[in-house]
């Protein structure tokens, strides 16, 4: 980065309690805080607006188009099948446990 540019950031803010951020544009400050002032002059004036998010444009990381496989699903759901577990063809059931302390259960 150049000594004379500031950093972009990405600014989304939220209309109302409960809605969505949406991204409304982005500003050039030289800090997150300058940033967020710059944001809430630029689009909180006119927008209706509860919070404001910024994000610097390079912390960003986005998907590649040119990866096909990245969105690709798997179909395997093996795990859901109870093939691959070893469970006992019948389970006895437990016994409730004497305590050899006690002299009245003789």
């Amino acid at each position: 980065m150049n000594d004379t540019q500031w950093d972009t950031y990405e600014v989304f803010h939220q209309s109302r309690r409960g809605k969505p951020h949406e991204h409304v544009g982005s500003v050039h400050a030289p800090d997150p805080e300058m940033a967020l002032q710059m944001a809430r002059d630029q689009f909180a004036r006119r927008l209706e607006c509860v919070s404001i998010w910024v994000v610097r444009t390079k912390d960003i990381t986005q998907t590649d188009y040119q990866d096909p496989n990245f969105f690709s699903r798997s179909f395997d759901k093996s795990y859901r099948d109870p093939k691959g577990f070893n469970a006992p063809a019948k389970i006895e059931p437990s016994e409730p446990k004497r305590d050899n302390a006690d002299p009245d259960s003789e």
